[in-house]
């Protein structure tokens, strides 16, 4: 299957598993897999649309078993495909399926020998097209390269935070630091998406720390988001990163997110009032004026 159509067929899936029963889409996925049984592409994309959409099985039994079937894909691909890079992500993606299905000694098996060294192929590239005069495609490599570093980046620092509830002092210089990356980047408008876990993952550790007040603070700033003007949620440049439009397009979903935007509103909603690290606010007024404010604008069809 073409890559175009492999998109199409992705963002169709992501939709059924939005409006559809879960079974049902599930269902279609595995006859899609059986008849495209060598199409490690679009495999690597079923397996990913099942882990992003497996909780809307509304089960976690159910949920962990379409988790495992995602796995089993991934072995596929990383086993018998010979896209060398189609293979390290179906490594990565197998990893995440058996850390969500706690197997965290698996993972580590799966991933401890890997090489941790960054390789930026970009520092020479971008040199090389300058060396032949082509400047507009030297500015293009470096641009992506330091978007998608900015991306990781900011990933793990949103991954480092929890880590350190134990130690108060570092738990703020990490929030700080992200902070300005922020900033700096314009995240706000260069991608929201990536400030709504963020917001949702400091103001859980400042909850655990038991600052109650810097929690319903990072929850403000949250619901702000969420209830603003970033719609549709998609992946974009802006005014320094002005040359990524090629690359976006080259991207297996293109500028389109891997879940389905109704699904992803419901999800902005439950990491506030559904998210069992905030029960301590439960009995704040205004943590209650946060969650039925993000009730209203996301629900409500506003969005």
């Amino acid at each position: 299957m073409r890559k175009e159509d492999i998109r199409k067929l992705y963002l169709s899936l992501s939709y059924d598993f939005a409006v559809k029963p879960f079974d049902e889409v599930m269902e279609e996925c595995r006859k899609i897999t059986k008849k495209y049984f060598s199409c490690f592409p679009l495999l690597f994309q079923i397996g990913t649309l099942i882990v992003n959409n497996s909780t809307e099985s509304g089960d976690r039994d159910r949920s962990m078993t379409a988790i495992e079937e995602a796995k089993e894909l991934f072995i596929r691909v990383k086993s018998d495909s010979e896209d060398a890079e189609l293979c390290r992500l179906a490594l990565n993606m197998e990893a995440f399926c058996a850390l969500s299905l706690g197997k965290a000694e698996e993972v580590i098996e799966l991933l401890e020998g890997t090489s941790n060294k960054i390789i930026s192929s970009e520092t020479l590239l971008a040199p090389a097209y300058q060396m032949l005069g082509k400047q507009r495609q030297a500015k293009s490599v470096l641009q992506i390269g330091i978007y998608q570093h900015m991306v990781s980046l900011f990933d793990a620092l949103c991954n480092y935070l929890p880590l350190c509830i134990d130690e108060t002092k570092q738990l703020e210089e990490t929030y700080r630091r992200a902070l300005a990356v922020i900033e700096t980047f314009d995240l706000k408008n260069l991608h929201p998406a990536l400030l709504v876990k963020f917001y949702i993952i400091s103001a859980q550790g400042y909850t655990m720390v038991g600052n109650t007040n810097k929690a319903l603070e990072i929850l403000e700033k949250y619901a702000e988001l969420v209830k603003g003007d970033i719609y549709p949620l998609k992946l974009q440049g802006d005014d320094y990163f002005n040359l990524l439009e090629e690359w976006i397009e080259t991207l297996d979903l293109g500028d389109s997110l891997p879940r389905d935007e109704k699904i992803i509103c419901q999800s902005m909603v439950d990491g506030v009032v559904k998210n069992p690290a905030f029960t301590a606010l439960s009995d704040e007024p205004q943590f209650q004026r946060i969650a039925e404010r993000l009730k209203s604008k996301l629900l409500g069809g506003a969005v």
